[in-house]
């Protein structure tokens, strides 16, 4: 009977759609007693004994842990797998899969939240009444500002309605999008350094790769525009917080919404924490209740064919596995 590792601390009560597919193969379903993602190596190893696929979460899969188990799949809730060395598990014949067309509408309602939340001034108004304060100064109009999306993959293209009925103006970025795409979206396209030159809010729906990673650091945050807001609702890895806490203090930003950031949870000594203009959630983006029943579905249904022999081509990110087969 394959054995199957479910480390997601929001399945932690061992029940959903994707329990029920799981069950429906005749899998043994394990559920670790910790929280993986703050674990080592090392101790993640030792839940890894005899077990054959994970539904994973962001807990780290490096060469160690596909060194030292015996995995068959590892299937990441979300589309996001910068937390998975590619290049070892294909070297292992670990079928990497995610679960794209599942939560994109829920990642598209915290990036809008974010955006509200910074230019109302919300957070912060709130803790001040509860501390007995009434202050009324006017905060600033969202609509006839122009947003910036870099990244037109499903996450960036559920943006654009929402953005568009907040009255906002879309230009958008994609190293791989053809010039029809602008037509298709209704939105202006335009070059990385056009896209962040000319937006009030850069909003970042970007995978997290050697080439991305702090894409947003002194050098970008100095062509944006005065008072101009970040949102990063894809990769904590893609902005430079050190970068983010000079561009905050001394311009040219005026606030940012953080749902990601490069240490999660968020040290408690990060200078992040010292901006009242940041307003941070924790990692909500993919996870409304919705997102995550058909996220994990989606990923039990990987587990249960990469482990039947049958191959969920949509889904898989190394397709090398299987011409190495």
């Amino acid at each position: 009977m394959p054995r199957v590792l479910v480390t997601p601390a929001v399945f932690k009560e061992g029940h959903g759609p994707w329990r029920e597919v799981l069950d429906a193969a005749g899998f043994e379903v394990v559920i670790p007693p910790v929280n993986c993602m703050q674990i080592s190596s090392k101790e993640f190893l030792t839940f890894l004994d005899g077990i054959d696929g994970t539904i994973a979460g962001i807990e780290q899969y490096n060469p160690q842990v596909f060194d030292g188990s015996n995995l068959k799949v590892v299937a990441r809730i979300g589309v996001g797998f910068d937390q998975v060395d590619l290049k070892s598990a294909t070297e292992h014949g670990v079928t990497v899969t995610i679960t794209p067309g599942t939560n994109e509408h829920s990642v598209a309602e915290q990036a809008i939240a974010l955006i509200t939340a910074v230019f109302r001034d919300t957070v912060r108004r709130d803790r001040e009444i509860r501390d007995g304060e009434w202050r009324r100064n006017s905060p600033r109009r969202l609509a006839g500002n122009t947003i910036g999306l870099l990244g037109l993959g499903r996450i960036g293209r559920a943006m654009i309605p929402r953005c568009k009925g907040l009255g906002l103006d879309v230009v958008g970025y994609d190293p791989f999008a053809n010039p029809e795409i602008a037509d298709e979206l209704g939105i202006k396209l335009g070059t990385f350094y056009e896209v962040i030159s000319q937006s009030d809010i850069v909003s970042l729906h970007m995978p997290c790769t050697t080439e991305t990673t702090d894409l947003m650091n002194a050098g970008t945050f100095s062509k944006m525009k005065q008072d101009s807001v970040l949102i990063n609702t894809a990769r904590g890895g893609l902005v430079d917080e050190d970068a983010l806490v000079t561009a905050l203090t001394d311009g040219p930003l005026f606030g940012a919404g953080l749902d990601v950031c490069k240490q999660e949870p968020l040290p408690s000594d990060s200078p992040l924490r010292e901006h009242n203009t940041i307003v941070f959630s924790p990692h909500l983006g993919g996870i409304d209740q919705t997102a995550l029943d058909a996220m994990g579905q989606l990923a039990a249904e990987c587990v249960v064919d990469v482990l039947c022999g049958r191959w969920p081509e949509e889904c898989v990110v190394n397709p090398e596995v299987k011409v190495a087969d």
